[in-house]
Order: C-alpha cells, then structure tokens, then sequence
C-alpha cells in the first residue's frame, strides 16, 4: 500500500495534530515517532536511514497511508520520489515559538523514557533519535539562533523542492478545511483535534520523571 500523504513538517509544529486528523480522515494509520516508540524493532530501520544506508521504504510503511513527524520528515525528498502520488503537507509554526516547544519537549525525551499520550511508557527509541535528530537535523547544536535557522531553512527547502500543486502549507489553527480541501475528503462535523500541546507533553514527563523517582526509592 503507498503513503498518500507525506508529511514534511519537523516535530513540535502539530505533527501528532495532523497524524490525528489524518487518521479521522481515512488515512489510517499515520506513521509517528510514536510508532517507533511502540514499536521499537522499526528503530534499527530508522537508524540504517540515518546514516545514509539504502534502506527499502516499503518495509517500514507496509499497511501506513500516511507519515508525518520524525523520523520520517528527515527524509521527505525520498519518499516523495518514492510515492509520486502522494501529497505533502507541510506543517508550521511560529519558529521561536517551535523552539521552545522542542527545547520542552523532545530534547528531555530523548534522554529517557518517554511518555505516550495515554499515559503509559516506552523506553526510548534507541541510538537513532540522537543520531537523526541531535546529530544530522541540528548538528549537536542546540542555540535558539542555530535550531531556528535549520528550522527555517527546511521549511523553505521543502517549498522549493515540492510542486505548489503537490504541497499543503498548513498550521493547525486553520482547521479542518484547507486539509480536507487539499487532499478532495469533506469536512467532518466534529471539532479539529488540536492534541500534544506543550503543557500536556511536560505535564507526562515530569509525571514519569516522579515514577522513576519513587521506583527508585
């Protein structure tokens, strides 16, 4: 089965929004580093993937209709040429705004276990989240300056690497109808999904951060 739609949006800009409302849309299910997390086998794939070895796209996508997140939108330019058909939503957000979300977020999780939306916890991905994230996205260099150049810099390469016809600029705010528009599904009745907000990111790391403590104990 081909992806349909191709997310090219780095994490912390409504990736776990748009994998959501994906899925609520008929493009189920929406790859996520969440399914890395629970599925952690994908891990060594996706570390293959980062250090630049040739790798087989349909192995790790085989049953998704979608991808969004990392680790996937490290590699957008392959997997457009790999599935022509599909199209590309690009997801934004404030760039300082953004960097203080990752800098809440996805930096402490990649040092530990990390939290699911439901509550429950995983161990971390393995060596791959560093590598491709830390290493290869931003190069080890975790300044607001430095992270949102590279964030800006992607976004402006996607634009310029994806046909306008084939891309979806898109913010979660703007709800369901430039989503549905794009990708020729009706509106749901029901309310846009803004999920994984900041404060509910933190709120279930320090929760974990206070288990490992009393397990510890």
């Amino acid at each position: 089965m081909p992806l349909d739609v191709i997310g090219a949006g780095l994490g912390r800009t409504g990736t776990m929004t748009l994998k959501t409302a994906l899925e609520k849309l008929g493009f189920a299910p929406c790859h996520h580093m969440y399914e890395v997390i629970q599925h952690p086998e994908q891990a060594a794939f996706w570390e293959a993937a980062a250090r630049g070895e040739p790798v087989d796209w349909e192995e790790v996508f085989a049953g998704y209709r979608a991808s969004c997140d990392w680790p996937s939108c490290a590699f957008y330019k392959e997997l457009a040429a790999r599935y022509p058909a599909a199209k590309v939503v690009l997801t934004l957000r404030d760039p300082h705004a953004w960097y203080r979300s990752v800098c809440n977020t996805i930096l402490p999780a990649m040092k530990g276990p990390i939290v699911l939306p439901d509550g429950s916890r995983a161990g971390p991905p393995g060596d791959f989240a560093a590598l491709l994230i830390g290493e290869k996205t931003f190069g080890n260099d975790f300044s607001e300056e430095h992270m949102v150049a590279v964030f800006n810099r992607h976004n402006e390469e996607v634009k310029r690497r994806i046909p306008p016809e084939r891309l979806l600029v898109f913010e979660a705010a703007q709800g369901w109808e430039p989503l549905c528009s794009f990708l020729g599904v009706p509106v749901p009745s029901e309310p846009f999904p803004l999920t994984n907000t900041t404060g509910e990111f933190k709120k279930r790391i320090e929760e974990r951060q206070r288990q490992s403590a009393q397990g510890a104990a």
